[in-house]
């Protein structure tokens, strides 16, 4: 059952994101098939493990979307899902090249991590602000190819999971493989 102060919130949702959670796998299978963009690939596997990833989240309401009625310079979330208690979900999802080497690619990395924390932090405030949603209805994740990010969400009430280069592009060749066989 979901709350009345989140029922506003999923009827928007519902007006600007018709498509169906079978029209979303297809276009991630898409992505899986032909990657073109290693972040869609990321949020591919993270759609397609999402009860494995995040056990509470039961519907997708937004992908790639503003929450905040088309303000996209207020920022835009990956992916919010409702959870089987009536909350929302906030997941932030980033590819960080953990392969690269160098100081440069040290830098990039850690400024990724803080980014994608930062992201996920400010969206559940405007979506508490803009909605009249209560924080604690608000859970936030962080989806990365790092697993340096695991230990930085306990302070910060974000929970943290991460799968590395190798193991996502090992995942698309056998999902690729069993698609065609």
């Amino acid at each position: 059952m979901i709350a009345n102060d989140l029922y506003k919130f999923v009827s928007y949702c519902k007006r600007i994101q018709p498509q169906t959670q079978e029209d979303i796998k297809q276009f991630f299978e898409g992505v899986i098939l032909f990657p073109y963009d290693k972040e869609l690939l990321l949020q591919a596997y993270l759609f397609l493990h999402i009860k494995d990833l995040f056990p509470k989240c039961c519907e997708l309401l937004l992908f790639e979307k503003s929450p905040i009625a088309d303000y996209t310079d207020l920022g835009k979330c990956d992916f919010v899902y409702l959870t089987f208690e009536g909350n929302l979900f906030l997941v932030e999802t980033k590819f960080i090249d953990t392969e690269a080497k160098g100081a440069t690619e040290r830098k990039r990395r850690n400024k990724h991590r803080n980014k994608v924390f930062e992201q996920v932090i400010t969206l559940k405030s405007r979506f508490s602000q803009y909605w009249d949603i209560r924080l604690e209805q608000l859970e936030c994740a962080v989806f990365t190819t790092d697993s340096e990010v695991d230990w930085r969400g306990d302070s910060v009430n974000v929970i943290t999971k991460s799968i590395s280069i190798e193991e996502l592009e090992k995942w698309r060749i056998n999902y690729k493989k069993s698609k065609h066989c």
